[in-house]
């Protein structure tokens, strides 16, 4: 059983802060590492990977270091976001010096192996500079697997596959964390974690935001509080009716765009009582959107929310 443990870690570039005081567990099975663009997810993993030093705070593998510590790479493979590849080799030719460089005793059969593994054996013999993006991202997979780790870290792993190489590639990740290895990838989509991550770790803005399995998450996200922009007939009418109910915190008329901004907090019952209200007055409603959907604004809402 392999266990990564980052003890109250921060990494800072300069005056720029991209990981701020965040302490987690990873274990085995399959986890999701998820948050929006620039959360500190890719710094986070790299430090993870003994690739980076924390400015403060400790990350372990097992108990070590993995900071300045070969061993590690014995247990680690690394999928990175970025391309880090050599384009004029072909891709077997790019497993087996991955296999070479681990001191594999077989590295042509292991890398044959990996190869087969992600199912890029019908391109392994072209070169790397003629391959798709999702190619890529499979071949860098197959170096990452070809001396067999007990973890795998794996930063967007998704990015650029078509729909039939994004099913591969969770079947195999599903395989492996049901084998027992610590399977560790960040995504900032949530249906891709949904389907994939039986235990989810949130960031944001570089903070450890919540943490706990998809359904525990996804409760946190609807119960928090919703703003709608609400266009109708007689928004004054509405307001009036929405202010006394106990769905809303907040009811505030835009003379200027004539609409109305609502804060709901319970985000149910406004969804059912609205159009309720507005029947029951004669009112008609011509515009319901949320006005703060996004990831970030979600995910800003459970840094808070801890």
């Amino acid at each position: 059983m392999t266990v990564i443990q980052v003890d109250h870690v921060s990494r800072w570039f300069g005056n720029v802060v991209a990981v701020n005081d965040v302490t987690m567990t990873i274990g085995p099975g399959v986890t999701g590492l998820l948050g929006p663009n620039g959360a500190g997810k890719s710094t986070l993993l790299h430090m993870m990977g003994g690739f980076l030093s924390p400015s403060t705070g400790t990350v372990t593998l097992d108990g070590a270091p993995t900071w300045r510590n070969q061993e590690i790479y014995r247990h680690i493979g690394l999928v990175p976001e970025r391309e880090s590849m050599y384009d004029f080799l072909t891709g077997r030719e790019f497993v087996v010096a991955n296999a070479e460089l681990f001191g594999l005793a077989t590295p042509g059969a292991d890398a044959q192996v990996a190869i087969d593994t992600v199912e890029m054996e019908y391109a392994a013999d072209r070169r790397i500079a003629t391959y798709s993006k999702g190619m890529r991202q499979r071949i860098k997979m197959a170096s990452a697997l070809v001396h067999q780790p007990s973890v795998l870290l794996l930063d967007e792993p998704f990015n650029g596959m078509d729909p039939r190489q994004r099913m591969q590639l969770m079947d195999l990740l599903r395989k492996m964390g049901a084998e027992g290895r610590t399977v560790l990838f960040s995504s900032h989509i949530l249906e891709e974690v949904e389907q994939l991550a039986h235990h989810i770790e949130v960031m944001v803005a570089g903070r450890h935001a919540a943490s706990g399995d998809y359904r525990q998450i996804r409760r946190l996200m609807v119960d928090r509080p919703h703003k709608y922009t609400v266009r109708t007939s007689d928004n004054r009418a509405l307001a009036a009716a929405l202010i006394a109910d106990a769905s809303t915190s907040g009811v505030e008329f835009d003379p200027r765009e004539d609409v109305l901004h609502v804060q709901a907090v319970d985000f149910v019952g406004f969804t059912r009582r609205l159009p309720k209200v507005a029947r029951e007055a004669g009112i008609r409603l011509f515009e319901v959107s949320p006005t703060d959907e996004s990831l970030e604004s979600v995910f800003t809402y459970l840094v808070g929310a801890r």
